[in-house]
């Protein structure tokens, strides 16, 4: 009784980490839709571009596992993160260069452990073929944070900046899941 009932809370903490995401990919995406085009440096536009990609292609991996958990998700957040993503996007060509690349990389730090949590929640909740793509999806956000820390660290002032906490090394997020649950990930689990 008590792992079923470890197995549905897990679930709903799941669900409410993929709601979560699914709407600040898309406020993530068109935020870095307007970083990227107030750029000069073009190898700086396709490195943001190519992060924008990835969000989408995350929300839409997002969307999938929510299909199949039988959720939509919120209208209301939905609408809010469309606002805040635009919002952010066009202040990126009024801020100058440093803030966006600071707010970023601040931000892909914590998208790191939120896809870590959700790939420990999808384990225990039982939707075990979801783990692999979920801990993909928080490589991904740390490639994206180690980015913009390096971006940062390369402006004269952001060097002098206070950082935000960085993610423990990358190769940690599969290690560390393999020691909670015992299992190897990347033999164990398919992808979305």
């Amino acid at each position: 009784m008590i792992a079923q009932k470890d197995s549905t809370r897990a679930l709903r903490d799941l669900t409410h980490i993929l709601k979560l995401a699914y709407s600040g990919e898309q406020a993530a995406a068109f935020a870095y839709r307007g970083h990227w085009r107030s750029l000069r440096r073009e190898d700086e536009r396709v490195a943001i571009r190519k992060i924008e990609d990835e969000e989408w292609h995350h929300r839409r991996q997002i969307a999938v596992m929510l299909a199949e958990l039988g959720e939509r998700p919120s209208k209301l957040r939905e609408a809010r993160t469309w606002v805040i993503g635009r919002s952010l996007g066009l202040l990126c060509h009024l801020s100058g260069w440093l803030i966006p690349m600071y707010g970023a990389g601040k931000l892909e730090s914590r998208n790191v452990r939120e896809y870590e949590s959700a790939a420990r929640f999808a384990w225990h909740g039982g939707r075990r073929e979801w783990v692999d793509c979920l801990l993909t999806m928080a490589e991904v956000e740390w490639d994206h944070e180690r980015y913009f820390r390096e971006r940062v660290l390369s402006h004269s002032l952001g060097a002098r900046l206070p950082l935000w906490a960085p993610p423990p090394p990358r190769e940690r997020i599969r290690s560390s899941f393999e020691q909670d649950t015992g299992v190897v990930s990347s033999e164990a689990f398919q992808t979305v």
